[in-house]
Parts: C-alpha cells; structure tokens; sequence
C-alpha cells in the first residue's frame, strides 16, 4: 500500500512585536495605496497582506483613514532628497519636477482622496500637514540653495526660507487655484527662470545698494 505522501510543513510565523510589526504594516497599507488608491484600503485588506489581525491595526491607528496618512507620509518621504546636478537652475527644476510629478500621480490622487475621507476632521487633517515632512522639504530646498551660495552662484542674503519655498508654492497654487491635472514643464521652467532665479540674485543686489535717502545724502554733501 503507497504511502499518502505528506505535504512539507511549514515553518511557524516568527511572532513581530512593535517597531517590526508596525513596519510591516505600513508597508503593505502603502503597497494598497499605490496599486488601488484609497478607496481599496481597508484593515481587513492591509491585516491580511501584513500577515496580522486586525487588533493590531486597531491599536496603532484609529480607522483607516489614520492608517492611509501614515502610510502616506511613508511614501512622501522618499522625495526630500535634494538633487545636486552643479547649479541652482538645474536643482530648482529637478525638484520642482519631482513635485509635479508625484502631485499629478497617483500619489497625488491618495493624497487628495485622504483629504476628501479626512472631512473636516481637524486631527487627521493636521497629521496631512505633517510640519516633519514639511520641515525635510524645506531643508532640502535651503541645501539646494545653501550649495549655489557656496559655489557663489547666489549671494549668501538669498539663504532665507521664504525665498527658499517659493518656488514650491507657485508650483502648488497652480494645481489649487487652476485645479490642472498637471503643471507643463514649460511652466516650471517659468517659475524658475522669470521669478525664482531674479528673486534669489536680487537679494545680493539689494543688499548691496544703497539706499535712496543715502544717495541723496551724498549728493548733497
């Protein structure tokens, strides 16, 4: 009689705990955003592809939507890496279409859908305004701009966070004020050539102007 042949066992599942646990599961809601959007995040969805329950989804985050905010700061997070292709033009364009590019998408749809399912929850709203992810865009636009100081491409006046993020915010006002699908790269070249670039020169240039009242005062000396 032939033996029935018996089929390979499986090793038993290592038991995850905190930071390993949460990482998986961050990284199979991030994997649901990116195949299907929002809409198809669910914990039944990510607990099964993370290999876990959903309890343990529960104790980290609320409801799904908390969840897909974090998961979507993952994804954001590999975008702050500042560029350095040997001059401000370059780099400021290169960032500028790294965020026209994950604006336009998918990335951008879950952003906008989170927005749509966070409601008018100011909680979950203010984790999509997350300041740690807004402090690592705007660090690596001063690099860029820190590097053009020290190659002496721009004046060291030019190193200030307001001119830093302008460029960020031209690029954004046009997807919320125009509501595009996607900016032209010929309008990122605008906004770099016609108002980044003589805003970052015109610092060196007025700081070392003098004043009206002080040309008048020589003149009349």
């Amino acid at each position: 009689m032939a033996q029935a042949r018996e089929e390979p066992r499986q090793a038993p599942a290592t038991r995850r705990r905190g930071a390993e646990l949460e990482e998986a599961i961050l990284r199979a809601a991030a994997e649901v955003l990116k195949e299907s959007g929002v809409p198809a995040l669910t914990m039944d969805e990510v607990a099964r592809r993370a290999g876990t329950n959903k309890n343990a989804l529960y104790r980290r985050w609320p409801n799904r939507v908390a969840l897909g905010v974090a998961a979507y700061r993952r994804l954001a997070a590999a975008e702050t890496a500042p560029p350095d292709t040997g001059s401000l033009r370059g780099d400021t364009l290169e960032m500028l279409r790294r965020a026209n590019s994950t604006w336009s998408s998918p990335y951008g749809e879950i952003l906008r859908g989170l927005i749509a399912a966070a409601g008018s929850t100011p909680e979950l709203l203010a984790e999509l305004r997350d300041p740690a992810a807004e402090s690592a865009h705007e660090a690596a636009w001063l690099t860029v701009l820190g590097r053009a100081v020290a190659r002496g491409d721009a004046a060291p006046e030019a190193l200030h966070p307001r001119v830093a993020e302008t460029p960020l915010a031209l690029l954004r006002n046009e997807y919320v004020m125009l509501g595009v699908p996607t900016v032209p790269d010929a309008v990122l070249a605008e906004i770099v050539d016609e108002v980044f670039l003589p805003l970052v020169h015109g610092r060196g240039h007025t700081a070392a102007r003098p004043s009206p009242r002080a040309g008048r005062d020589q003149a009349g000396a």
